[in-house]
């Protein structure tokens, strides 16, 4: 046997899937095409810049790189897998670079980001041909994506803290806002002013705030406290920010 690996399902496929033979390259790109495939679906569900073909190219390059390290590993006797660790490299850099803060100072795209690093790993681990791994981590990639925003959601709408992007119609209602804060059961733990409104008319803020009272704790969510403020006739906009 040429290459092997000790791989629970890799050994129930057979020789076939463990060798490094063209019936095994072209295993693990179709696996590694069909895991992308999924995980990009779920994330063009969600309407994402980064999408299906997105992940699929990411995912099979990575698997061509471990393929390639692999091959250049049994011609040339060597065990180092340099251009395996430089895709990763390379996609970490280009995730960086996608991450983006709107003029709400929310950050974009971070999960996309770390997603796209994740299914190059996922890809590297596919094209070595650790396909019990790569499956476990592949459920548990795709359900961390698509079930556990719901459980998040509970968790930061529960939360003591949050913060919101707050417009008013006017600065001098500044006071008055910070003042029925105090009234409701919070309190105000920094301030800052958005300048990417400062010629919009509007006095545009970002706001971290802190459930004090005990009642509104337990009895109210963010949602709640948020819907409740809007209603002020001098606020012309509020959200909570992720």
């Amino acid at each position: 046997m040429v290459f092997s690996v000790m791989d629970p399902l890799g050994r129930w496929l057979g020789a076939w899937a463990t060798d490094f033979g063209w019936s095994s390259v072209l295993f693990r790109m179709a696996l590694s095409f069909v895991m992308a495939a999924v995980i990009g679906c779920e994330r063009s569900s969600k309407r994402h810049a980064a999408g299906l073909r997105t992940f699929i190219i990411v995912s099979m390059a990575c698997t061509m790189t471990m393929l390639l390290d692999i091959y250049l590993g049994i011609s040339g006797g060597h065990t180092y897998y340099l251009i395996s660790a430089a895709a990763v490299a390379g996609v970490a850099v280009i995730t960086c670079n996608s991450i983006l803060f709107s003029s709400r100072s929310q950050i974009r795209g971070l999960t996309t980001s770390v997603g796209l690093w994740a299914v190059a790993v996922l890809g590297l681990t596919t094209g070595a041909g650790f396909y019990t791994m790569a499956l476990i981590f592949f459920v548990v990639f795709l359900c961390s994506l698509s079930l556990l925003p719901h459980f998040e959601s509970f968790l930061k709408n529960r939360s003591n803290h949050f913060e919101v992007h707050l417009e008013l119609k006017n600065i001098a209602y500044l006071q008055d806002f910070v003042t029925t804060i105090r009234e409701l059961g919070m309190k105000i733990d920094d301030i800052e002013s958005n300048t990417a409104y400062h010629n919009s008319g509007l006095s545009v803020y970002s706001i971290s705030i802190s459930i004090s009272s005990e009642e509104l704790r337990k009895y109210k969510t963010h949602t709640q406290i948020i819907e409740a403020l809007a209603t002020l006739d001098y606020v012309y906009h509020i959200e909570e920010m992720n």
